[in-house]
């Protein structure tokens, strides 16, 4: 009698996949059918996995859409030299990526669901401002409160163009907010 061998391989697809599977079909979810109508059920429709697998990893819509966001914006480049150019390379990372497509939408839908919602607004505050204060904070030297007015200036009217106009910021008016934004950011606060 021949004894058959078991995997200890769990069935069905991997799971360091899901998650960049999952966020992909999120954004494009929400890029097709907008915030409203990008659904758990639709994005997992779209991802091409069981409901129960998204919820496994992300109790809630804000909660996948926040880790989407993460992971969509990645790390703060590297300090390249001076402050200016630090400001100017953050500046046009958050244009870029607020830009592409999904993104804007996802991003102002989670901000408006969090208004009136405080355990979303702790999964934003935590998993995706903090670390990103912290990086600024640690680049620029600045304090809190002013890093998130630079946050709040950068991020607010990146969106609300978009939100405005349904098209992202054109680059010369990225660059004439960045200029603003350097001058007021140009020295540390005393």
């Amino acid at each position: 009698m021949t004894r058959e061998t078991t995997s200890a391989k769990p069935p069905g697809r991997p799971r360091a996949g899901i998650d960049a599977v999952v966020f992909a079909a999120t954004l494009k979810t929400v890029h097709e059918l907008g915030y409203a109508g990008a659904t758990m059920d639709r994005i997992a429709a779209a991802a091409g996995v069981a409901k129960t697998t998204i919820y496994r990893r992300w109790p809630s819509k804000g909660a996948l859409i926040t880790d989407c966001l993460v992971d969509t914006f990645g790390p703060l480049p590297p300090m390249p030299g001076s402050r200016a150019e630090y400001l100017a390379a953050a500046i046009d990372l958050a244009a870029t990526k607020i830009s592409e497509p999904g993104v804007g939408a996802a991003f102002a839908g989670v901000f408006v669901d969090a208004v009136s919602d405080a355990g979303l607004r702790e999964i934003l505050s935590t998993r995706l401002q903090a670390p990103y204060l912290r990086a600024l904070q640690d680049a620029l030297g600045e304090p809190e409160d002013r890093i998130l007015l630079l946050v709040d200036i950068t991020v607010g009217t990146l969106l609300h163009r978009m939100g405005m106009t349904g098209a992202p910021m054109a680059e010369a008016d990225v660059a004439a907010m960045t200029e603003m934004i350097q001058r007021h950011f140009a020295e540390p606060a005393r």
